[in-house]
């Protein structure tokens, strides 16, 4: 069974392509284009009709692409664009036209659920009881904590990720540390970690990230030039543009979780496909 998901995000639109496998999820096709939606509404409040018009040319191109691949469900969603563009309701009209399925906004609550599912499954260490995971985005930070074995049992979402608190003046870590400070997440014994930051730090310091390894890598972005952090570890460009404040939240994150996170394979996507295969099989 091939399920295909579509996830407009605040700095990058992804399509995966996956069907059921023995030991997880078996990826069949993925496409990703930066269209940094975040950063405009940052900015202005809404997406420009420019921006509007690429993003349908966009999700039309990979709603193509995953038919092709012949699946059987097709889940187009937004992340943080559709609940802060102030001209939501016309982005998602545009989004569903060039799908031709019915795009959806994920409330906090579903986009936390589904960054948990999919770290779950292609975390690939032992897991302890008690669980948080982390995603940090380009406009919004979620948490959940659980049990491995069924959904989170509490989650929180901060409106702040990498690319908004890139466009914003001033010093990022007080910013961060601010909108971050009401957060008192539940104990846990292990934290995973998805999301493009978290990727990307990986490339710069491992995939264990300690207060020792964080403020590597962030000394590593605040002394290095964007385009010497592409070159040198292979970090998308327009990534690495907004990689100090992607690893300042998640500093501010292990410190508030008060263990290492572990960086995981999958996330969002890999946590919506896991939900359409349960309702296909419902």
């Amino acid at each position: 069974m091939r399920i295909g998901v579509i996830d407009v995000g605040s700095n990058t639109t992804r399509l995966l392509v996956a069907r059921a496998a023995p030991d997880g999820l078996d990826p069949l096709e993925t496409r990703k284009l930066r269209l940094a939606l975040g950063e405009e509404i940052e900015r202005h409040g809404v997406v420009s009709d420019v921006h509007v018009a690429a993003a349908a040319k966009a999700v039309g191109e990979m709603a193509r692409t995953a038919r092709r691949e012949r699946v059987e469900s097709l889940d187009v969603f937004l992340t943080a664009p559709g609940r802060q563009a102030g001209n939501a309701p016309e982005l998602v009209a545009a989004l569903t036209r060039a799908a031709g399925v019915q795009a959806r906004v994920l409330t906090k609550e579903e986009e936390g659920t589904l960054a948990y599912r999919g770290a779950v499954l292609t975390a690939g260490i032992a897991l302890p009881e008690r669980i948080a995971v982390c995603d940090i985005g380009g406009a919004s930070t979620e948490i959940a904590v659980g049990s491995p074995g069924s959904d989170p049992d509490w989650i929180e979402s901060v409106d702040l990720g990498s690319v908004r608190l890139t466009a914003r003046a001033g010093d990022m870590r007080p910013e961060a540390e601010a909108a971050l400070a009401h957060l008192d997440p539940p104990r846990i014994e292990a934290a995973l970690v998805v999301g493009g930051s978290a990727r990307a730090a990986r490339r710069l310091v491992g995939a264990e990230l300690g207060e020792t390894e964080l403020a590597e890598a962030l000394q590593i972005v605040e002394t290095t030039s964007p385009r010497e952090v592409a070159d040198r570890f292979g970090v998308d460009r327009a990534r690495a543009e907004i990689l100090p404040a992607g690893v300042i939240l998640l500093a501010e994150v292990q410190r508030r979780l008060g263990v290492t996170l572990h960086v995981c394979s999958g996330g969002i996507r890999e946590g919506a496909v896991l939900a359409s295969l349960d309702a296909l099989a419902a």
